[in-house]
């Protein structure tokens, strides 16, 4: 007996020694140059780049210039969406975004759980970073909705608990969005500049952060408006959200670009041509006589400027070009190396206001508003061409042929509008105000998101309005992204027919059911 005692005494020993050790390898093998519990401050300047970068300005705006005819794809995998082969159903394609997007949710509710009242640490209480996780998590889920549809939220981030997290409805999704947006705009009324310059977009300016998450709301009160049981009121809605949110250009919410980083346009259009300016955009533009078109081009292999009568030869047929590189001309904004890149531009609000105003018979009003909003693009446009003047990796190649002396000045944009739309104006002002949106949303910045919803929106109420000339399939969805439609059950059955569901089912607030 004592024998056996002995040995049960040796066992424990032996345990605890064992036990002890692996305590002690787990320490030796901490890589202590990663931080594994940061400042939520921190954590904020990764989660608004990775939104700049990937999610408003990366592959999603890329791919959906092409289906909304921003340009034409032309060379390799946007050559193939362009002909609606493979890539605009597989999972493999948006596969990146997939990631990024729920890297972006993960570490949004990580700031706002570590900013919680009842949280332990230093950032306990901070309203004003938690109102900001608020606004980036809304804007993230939002997108990841938009595109995808039904899709993981609340299980999200917690993979001991949930290492398959369920797709949720997008109607779900959407009442937490705006759960999230009200609850920030709460929070910046209670909180103080705690950020500084670790806000990337606003350096922690609370007033911005506030009036961007009431225009947020704008936004997406318009998105679910086919889905509304009181379109009226959500008019007036929209209508007063744009009135609480950007007051000029100054306000809008963008990640700014230099000479230490590039525009993901123009990223990608260095690294890879895959795109090239479309006959599709160009006869809208000729359309209306849109000073715009003499701005917009330059050759892309001498890089001289071409104007609206010149260009005319050098366009990429929509949806049939032929796949090459460095034949057909580029779009100005594929250039802009140093453009900025808008989560929410105030141009975008003013046409919001002028089509809500549209719906409710108010066209006198509307057209003020529509006259203010063509302005404002006018002016981003301008931007986007000195962008690409002032690019440093053209220049160090030489530079782009200047063009003629024909800024798109407010003087400019005014006799357009007195010119050219106001008769197109008084025959449909909705149809010519969402054409207007959608020629004031092209460009470098990654708005090409908000205009493919738009263009589903407005596919939902029978009221196509674009006139858009690939003769293919119009893509409703993007593929869910192949990681989880590999790995996470939950998603493989609803990644269904191989991806051709992309072709056959909305979006939920596009009148579909998921």
């Amino acid at each position: 007996m004592k024998k056996v005692y002995q040995l049960f005494v040796l066992s424990v020993a032996a345990f605890a020694v064992a036990a002890c050790s692996e305590n002690k390898m787990d320490e030796i093998n901490k890589d202590l140059s990663v931080a594994y519990d940061v400042n939520a401050k921190f954590i904020v300047p990764d989660v608004e780049l990775r939104t700049s970068q990937n999610i408003v300005g990366g592959d999603f705006n890329t791919y959906f210039g092409s289906y909304v005819e921003y340009w034409a794809g032309t060379h390799n995998q946007l050559y193939k969406a362009e002909k609606r082969d493979a890539e605009v159903r597989l999972a493999s394609t948006f596969n990146n975004n997939w990631q990024t997007i729920y890297e972006n949710i993960r570490n949004a509710k990580i700031i706002i759980a570590k900013c919680a009242d009842d949280a332990a640490g230093k950032d306990a209480g901070d309203a004003f970073i938690r109102g900001v996780g608020e606004v980036l998590l809304a804007y993230n889920l939002a997108v990841a909705t938009d595109v995808y549809g039904d899709t993981p939220y609340t299980q999200v981030g917690n993979v001991n608990k949930y290492p398959y997290p369920e797709a949720e409805s997008q109607e779900s999704i959407y009442k937490a969005i705006f759960d999230l947006l009200e609850a920030a705009i709460a929070d910046f009324g209670n909180g103080s500049n705690t950020l500084g310059s670790y806000d990337l977009i606003y350096g922690g300016n609370v007033d911005k952060w506030t009036k961007f998450a009431n225009g947020l709301l704008a936004r997406y009160t318009m998105r679910l408006i086919n889905r509304s049981s009181n379109k009226e009121a959500d008019y007036q809605a929209v209508i007063d959200y744009v009135d609480a949110s950007f007051t000029s250009a100054a306000d809008q919410a963008s990640m700014a670009y230099n000479n230490g980083n590039q525009n993901p346009l123009f990223d990608f259009q260095w690294s890879r041509d895959g795109i090239s300016s479309c006959t599709s955009m160009y006869n809208k533009l000729m359309e209306r006589d849109d000073p715009r078109a003499d701005r917009a081009y330059w050759h892309s292999s001498s890089w001289g400027y071409l104007s609206a009568d010149d260009v005319a030869d050098y366009l990429a047929p929509t949806g049939d070009p032929e796949e090459s590189q460095y034949e057909y001309t580029y779009d100005i904004f594929t250039f802009a190396e140093v453009a900025p890149v808008h989560y929410l531009s105030y141009h975008e609000l003013q046409f919001l206001k002028a089509e809500a105003l549209c719906r409710q018979n108010k066209a006198t009003e509307a057209k003020e508003v529509l006259k203010g909003a063509i302005a404002a693009a006018f002016e981003n446009f301008e931007v986007s061409v000195q962008a690409a003047m002032n690019a440093p990796s053209i220049n160090a190649y030489g530079g782009l042929e200047p063009a003629d002396d024909n800024a798109l000045t407010a003087e400019r944009a005014e006799t357009y509008f007195n010119n050219s739309v106001a008769t197109l104006f008084d025959t449909n002002p909705l149809k010519e105000t969402m054409m207007q949106k959608y020629i004031g949303m092209w460009g470098a910045n990654g708005e090409t998101v908000e205009t493919y919803a738009d263009i589903r929106r407005l596919k939902a109420e029978g009221n196509d309005v674009y006139e858009l000339e690939n003769p293919g399939q119009f893509p409703l969805r993007a593929p869910y992204g192949q990681d989880d439609v590999v790995a996470n059950p939950n998603i493989t059955k609803i990644y269904t027919d191989a991806g051709n569901y992309v072709f056959t089912e909305p979006v939920w607030w596009a009148g579909g059911t998921r």
